[in-house]
């Protein structure tokens, strides 16, 4: 297990290493386990008394029921390259798969199904929408599925000429539109149009932007080519398995460590940053040029969340079948109602009728809570930095689509912005994303640069979600910046 200490009271400042990382999230532990695949010493350092980042787990609400404190549903922790590499499993990592990957709630008023699933299998997800629904889906995500595991070697890489330059077109051409462009474009009817708004509100931007429909899609076709799961046990489980095998590599972990200056730092060939851009020119103060922190330091951070952990008596009461079940549901009455929940929020105002994303992991992974127990994590979007408190307004929407839901609460636990930036600095006002994901930010992470995770201090990178290919369970951040660090070392 990590140890708890200050580095200059630790045995680590009497040595030096090749490379010491800041911060262990997934992206500053893939960081991390690269160079010491290639043989350099590594030594990472938390802040917090545990590693992991988003990805911890806790008794939040009663003893017994273990929550995800961030990340729940991991679909890039199958699709990521590096992270599928990785051995995992033999270090305790095992997935836990629900029936549905994700399901999206319709208003019962007018679709007396009250929601629609998507299944592993396109056809099978095509069949509950109209014909000419049908036909499209299957037109469009056919082949993007097909393509799977090219297509996310060069969605998730660095800047540059795709390795697969056809498949990277077809999700090109249309990831470059607007998400609510996307589906009135190629759907007639809510039932599909719903479903695709659903994902592509995961970005947290107005969806009129361009390139809102590039996370849509993403997230789409990674349900159908390798499931939404669950860690087994908690999102814990992943930290734990990637530092036990950074660990058999021989790099080092230390948590509870507070970094002021790289001066706290032992010497080492490259520092890399698994932090917000602000807290990298905090720490390496003179040891970047002014024009260059200037252009960090203007670096915009998006819209904050809301979220609810609740221990539950019995599963959710869904109106809908296929949402009773999937490990993971999209709550809005429609596509409409997600365009304007997330254009509110976008303009610095609480939506009447928030979009939430429930997650209902105990479906598949009974091992969280007490025999015939449930849990239950939902979170909605909302201003950054909003200091109030969205309780009321997130039960009362699940209840509209599940009656009776509150009835089966037996404790709850909230968190907002404050909460979510005082647990983790790089959420700061509640952005659990690193940074705004709209269009101008999406390609530049963290500025406009060739070479986003390098800086001009050749010994000194950045490799958090502020930079390409941006926030998710991923790990592709700290992996590119390390092989550019390997390539100094």
């Amino acid at each position: 297990m990590p140890t708890r200490n200050r580095v200059s009271d630790s045995t680590a400042s009497q040595r030096d290493y090749d490379a010491v990382v800041i911060g262990s999230g997934p992206n500053g532990l893939a960081a991390a386990i690269r160079i010491a695949q290639a043989g350099k010493s590594v030594l990472v350092l938390e802040r917090h008394h545990e590693p992991g980042g988003g990805t911890r787990t806790a008794e939040l609400t009663l003893p017994g029921f273990r929550h995800d404190v961030c990340s729940t549903a991991h679909p890039m922790g199958l699709a990521a390259p590096f992270l599928k590499s990785l051995p995992l499993d033999r270090f305790g990592l095992e997935w836990s798969h629900p029936e549905l990957p994700h399901a999206q709630t319709l208003d019962p008023k007018y679709f007396p199904a009250a929601g629609v699933g998507l299944f592993r299998s396109v056809e099978e997800t095509a069949d509950q929408f109209c014909a000419a629904d049908a036909r499209a889906y299957r037109d469009i995500f056919t082949p993007l599925v097909r393509d799977a595991p090219k297509l996310f070697g060069d969605l998730l890489g660095p800047p540059g000429i795709p390795s697969h330059p056809i498949a990277a077109a077809r999700f090109g051409l249309r990831a470059m539109t607007s998400a609510a462009g996307f589906w009135k474009r190629n759907f007639r009817e809510d039932p599909a149009r719903a479903l695709f708004a659903g994902n592509a509100a995961h970005a947290i931007v107005d969806l009129a932007k361009p390139f809102t429909s590039a996370i849509g899609m993403m997230l789409q076709v990674a349900g159908h080519s390798v499931g939404w799961p669950n860690a087994k046990g908690g999102s814990e489980a992943i930290w734990k398995a990637m530092v036990a095998f950074l660990e058999s590599l021989g790099g080092e972990i230390r948590c509870g460590v507070e970094v002021g200056s790289l001066e706290d730092l032992p010497p080492a060939g490259a520092y890399l940053f698994d932090t917000r851009p602000a807290a990298m020119v905090d720490i390496t103060s003179d040891r970047l040029p002014p024009g260059y922190k200037r252009r960090l330091l203007s670096y915009r951070h998006g819209p904050g969340v809301f979220k609810l952990d609740l221990a539950l008596c019995e599963p959710i009461p869904w109106t809908s079948e296929v949402c009773r079940r999937a490990g993971t549901v999209q709550v809005a009455g429609g596509a409409d109602e997600i365009f304007q929940s997330e254009r509110a929020v976008a303009r610095g105002r609480v939506p009447e009728h928030p979009f939430l994303l429930v997650s209902q992991p105990t479906l598949s992974d009974p091992s969280r809570a007490p025999e015939g127990k449930h849990t239950a994590w939902i979170y909605g979007h909302v201003p950054n930095g909003w200091e109030g408190d969205a309780s009321e307004g997130i039960l009362t929407q699940v209840e509209r689509f599940a009656p009776g839901f509150r009835d089966t609460i037996l404790g709850s636990h909230a968190m907002g912005c404050a909460d979510f930036e005082r647990y983790n600095p790089n959420y700061p006002g509640g952005d659990i994303a690193c940074g705004a994901s709209d269009f101008t930010q999406l390609l530049t992470r963290p500025v406009a640069r060739w070479n986003p995770y390098a800086t001009p201090n050749p010994g000194i990178f950045l490799c958090s979600a502020a930079t390409p290919p941006g926030a998710g369970v991923h790990g592709m951040c700290g992996y590119h910046a390390a092989g550019h660090a390997l390539k100094k070392l």
